[in-house]
């Protein structure tokens, strides 16, 4: 019998599909990415290589052959940060599925009171959602809270001068899990010129995990969200509402992105 199911058609026919499905997974994972350009170097070599073993050119084919070893040892070491994110994402429990199901903030409501309180009163704020990737690394680097989420609390959190309001607060399990707690910086350069040090850490977070980061900045009081290494910036509350209806896939129910927050463009990170 597996004799004949591995001659079978369906095998061939499953073969397909899995490849198109890690190839259109793969295409979603590094769109809009630094990744993409490195995947386009890789085609052309490919092409170059195909065209001389086509037509016998042999220096052609010795020097491809050692481009292609030196593409793979450089894309392993520049792109160190996108194929850890992508380890992860693929080892998540949903990782591999098409559709994924209605998430939930918790105290999304709390959350929301507070950042829009902390907006209008300019305070900063640093505040991050854990999901499926585990964020325990983080969590320990502050001070441990445990706490119920309220606006308040938050709100009371990043009210200068207590000892908390510098760093991140991480949300776990639906608790405030710690206070304070330092996240790592992204490694984009460019960013460094026209982000502060909270919109910077919030991207190099989201660029390791699939945790959801809300910034707001003490100097302009506008908001932000990070998620997978993309930034939105400058959202109003109810721009960030609908940033969370479109990362959650929530269902006609929930209000729906006003045309200001559908022109915004994410900046890749």
């Amino acid at each position: 019998m597996w004799e004949w199911l591995r001659n079978s058609i369906i095998i061939d026919i499953l073969d397909i599909l899995i490849v198109a499905f890690l190839l259109y997974r793969l295409m979603i994972f590094i769109r809009g990415t630094r990744a993409i350009q490195m995947f386009l170097g890789l085609g052309i070599l490919l092409v170059l290589s195909f065209i001389a073993n086509l037509l016998g050119m042999i220096v052609l084919k010795q020097i491809i052959s050692s481009l292609q070893t030196v593409w793979v040892v450089a894309f392993i070491i520049i792109f160190q940060p996108e194929l850890r994110s992508a380890l992860t994402y693929l080892g998540r429990r949903r990782g591999l599925l098409v559709f994924r199901p209605t998430d939930e903030i918790p105290e999304e409501k709390e959350v929301l009171s507070a950042v829009e309180r902390l907006s209008k009163r300019g305070l900063g704020a640093l505040i991050v959602i854990e999901r499926e990737v585990g964020l325990r690394r983080w969590i320990n680097t502050g001070t441990l809270l445990n706490a119920d989420i309220s606006a308040a609390t938050l709100e009371s959190i990043f009210t200068p001068p207590g000892p908390l309001h510098d760093g991140a607060v991480i949300i776990s399990q639906g608790k405030l899990a710690a206070a304070a707690c330092i996240l790592p910086i992204t490694d984009r350069e460019e960013l460094g010129y026209v982000l502060g040090t909270r919109h910077r850490a919030a991207i190099g977070l989201s660029e390791v995990s699939d945790a959801i980061i809300i910034v707001v900045s003490e100097e302009t009081r506008a908001i932000s969200l990070a998620h997978r290494g993309e930034i939105r910036r400058g959202l109003t509350i109810d721009d960030l509402t609908a940033e969370l209806n479109r990362i959650f896939a929530r269902s006609a129910g929930q209000p729906s992105e006003p045309a200001a927050g559908a022109e915004k463009k994410p900046t890749p990170a």
